[in-house]
């Protein structure tokens, strides 16, 4: 282990040592005299936060603090929404495909909670994430939307109230284009055409399926001897979706293919809620939009593969110039931290406005995963899910000194800075 990694290693054993027992005692907090960047109303000056109960009771200039709650100096300091990311893998236990068949909705992922990767992103002002599958299912199984409360259980860190949301692919990574394997060893679909017969036909069955049921519940009203249908999980899940229960977030790259899905779920009536990566929206938002869906996209990421070549920095302006509600999102462990410089690429690269482009990793992203009532925004009744920034979140020098989960300081860089220079001191450290 190198010198780098014992640090790192050290930090995490602190950490777990001291810093998790304080995270799971509520705590009131307010930050004072900041510039509080509130994406809904401006942005005010000079303003107070005031959190209790986990809720922000207070926001303005004139905010009166009650005694005894614990509070931030903000001086020089800008307060934002905790930051979203609607397209993450990060602490997931087991691997994130379930790769035996093409179509498997009903399956769902599972939290690793003790993964460092919660603490890393708290340190870059990530509160909340929406945990999906990965991309090599047509349809694959039903993702998680968690907070990021580091050092409790996995239960307790799932966003009770979030959309149920699983994953379609489409694309290479469902045809398994890069594949070494001969053709008659490699799962069906291995086309593009195949992708989309197999979403039609299941979706075929799960109308059989749901039209089946729905005779029976209306039969056995006049006959109680009437058999049940046999239940299939799979068939249900899918019939979730048909019902709006079960939102519809699928991989897409190229314009072709969102439009496909676009016109197949059209037809057989479903919706797509959110295309993810989407690197192709561009071309098709006017399609994207009259069909109700969103989209969260990489903010520069393009030619590491075929599909993704005509990938553009624009992307995510373009779009939302078209009336597409755009996310930026990490799909990565290390860009989960810098979500906020990610989001700035908006203004470099398509003049959006600077809380038009933070919109984009935080109530936007809540849009998309069904909790902007909760948190994306600082407002009076919302979760006290809070960042806290040295500068404004898009100038180079800014870094994160407070992230704020429910009110309680899970992320502290003083903090974090000291467990640092214990670790030092610690030779040979395993996490």
């Amino acid at each position: 282990m190198d010198t780098h990694m014992r640090i790192l290693s050290g930090i995490f054993r602190a950490v777990a040592l001291t810093a998790l027992p304080a995270a799971l005692v509520a705590q009131d907090v307010a930050i004072k005299n900041a510039t509080v960047i509130t994406i809904t109303r401006g942005d005010i000056p000079n303003a107070t936060v005031l959190v209790r109960g986990g809720k922000i009771t207070a926001v303005g200039a004139n905010v009166a603090i009650p005694a005894g709650v614990r509070t931030i100096d903000g001086t020089g300091k800008f307060v934002m929404p905790g930051i979203i990311d609607a397209h993450s893998h990060a602490a997931l236990e087991n691997g994130i495909n379930e790769g035996a068949e093409s179509v498997t909705p009903e399956v769902q992922v599972q939290l690793k909670n003790d993964d460092p990767v919660i603490y890393r992103a708290l340190a870059g002002g990530v509160t909340a994430a929406l945990l999906l599958h990965g991309s090599a299912n047509t349809i694959g199984g039903q993702a998680r939307v968690i907070k990021m409360r580091w050092g409790q259980s996995a239960d307790s860190m799932y966003f009770k109230g979030a959309f149920r949301i699983v994953k379609f692919a489409l694309g290479e990574n469902v045809t398994r284009a890069s594949s070494a394997a001969p053709a008659d060893e490699r799962r069906f679909p291995m086309t593009r055409m195949g992708v989309e017969f197999t979403v039609r036909y299941w979706f075929t069955k799960a109308k059989e399926y749901d039209q089946e049921w729905k005779e029976y519940r209306d039969g056995v009203k006049a006959n109680p001897n009437l058999i049940m249908p046999r239940r299939d999980l799979r068939l249900e899940a899918l019939t979730d979706i048909l019902h709006g229960d079960l939102k519809v977030h699928s991989h897409s790259y190229r314009g072709d293919e969102i439009l496909m899905l676009i016109r197949v779920a059209d037809e057989l009536g479903f919706k797509i809620h959110t295309f993810q990566h989407v690197l192709e929206g561009y071309k098709v938002a006017d399609e994207i939009a009259k069909h109700g869906a969103m989209a969260s996209t990489f903010a520069d990421m393009w030619a590491y593969k075929v599909e993704a070549y005509d990938a553009i920095p624009y992307n995510m302006a373009l779009m939302t110039q078209r009336g597409v509600v755009v996310s930026v999102n990490s799909d990565s462990d290390e860009r989960i931290r810098r979500l906020y410089q990610e989001a700035g690429i908006g203004v470099r690269y398509g003049n959006m406005a600077v809380n038009e482009a933070l919109k984009m990793v935080t109530l936007n992203p809540a849009r998309q995963l069904g909790v902007d009532k909760m948190v994306g925004s600082i407002e009076t009744g919302k979760d006290g899910d809070i960042a806290v920034f040295s500068a404004h979140p898009f100038a180079p020098e800014a870094m994160v000194e407070y992230t704020i989960v429910d009110g309680k300081v899970l992320f502290e860089r003083a903090e974090a800075n000291t467990l640092r220079k214990v670790a030092e001191k610690t030779p040979g450290g395993q996490y």
